[in-house]
């Protein structure tokens, strides 16, 4: 294939890609239909199918873009406390990377509103499409963010010992629900201002003081025997 060829499969490519996120954000996996998407793209359903083989594949594809997005912002955070090994974890230092990690992780949903509503409906449906194809992800992020935590408290720096994978996870969706739920807020609360970039701001740093002052632990206060934090 030449490489205008080349370009033109993949600018059609990325445009069935973005078509089928925006269906797939507004109706879920079972709602959409890939008719709808070949039409919003502008291209022929077979080609769709020649590219993703079929809609499970073209979601599984969607969902690998945000992921291989989100994997590169964090890995840019990770690389400072990684560069060097034997790695010495100071209390602000490590403060400071939990902090930045809490920043992309808002502002990279913030600006995807359509990944947050495919993430909306996977839990609205108990997770069933994305268990399916979870195997397909890489976890690099993941283990950067194990070692880190085993490194942390083994420095005395963490609470709880609890899993590295739901802690991330429950960082994330923490983040995730807040952004999801901010038309229900705007309607508990019309006279507040929540939307506004002002108001995303302030609802980020409360987040990011919430998250970091609850996983961190005070060093005024005696650490628990190991073991005892679980009980």
């Amino acid at each position: 294939m030449t490489e205008a060829g080349k370009r033109r499969g993949e600018a059609s490519r990325e445009a069935i890609l973005a078509a089928a996120e925006s269906v797939f954000a507004e109706h879920g996996f079972d709602g959409a239909r890939v008719d709808v998407i070949a039409h919003a793209s502008g291209y022929d359903k077979k080609l769709i199918f020649r590219y993703f083989g079929d809609k499970l594949g073209l979601y599984t594809e969607v969902l690998k873009r945000a992921d291989q997005e989100s994997n590169t912002l964090l890995a840019r955070i990770f690389a400072p406390l990684l560069a060097e090994e034997p790695l010495i974890l100071q209390a602000q230092q490590f403060k400071s990377f939990l902090t930045s990690m809490l920043y992309a992780l808002f502002d990279y949903l913030l600006e995807h509103p359509r990944f947050v509503r495919i993430m909306t409906w996977e839990m609205a449906e108990g997770w069933q499409i994305y268990t399916q194809i979870a195997s397909q992800f890489p976890h690099e992020d993941l283990d950067q963010f194990e070692r880190l935590f085993h490194k942390a408290r083994s420095a005395g720096l963490l609470r709880s010992d609890y899993l590295p994978a739901i802690q991330l996870s429950t960082i994330t969706q923490l983040c995730l629900t807040y952004l999801s739920s901010l038309p229900l807020y705007k309607t508990l609360l019309p006279g507040e201002d929540l939307s506004s970039r002002a108001g995303l701001e302030r609802a980020r740093e409360y987040i990011v003081a919430f998250v970091v002052a609850g996983m961190m632990a005070d060093p005024t206060e005696s650490r628990p025997e190991k073991g005892m934090e679980s009980r």
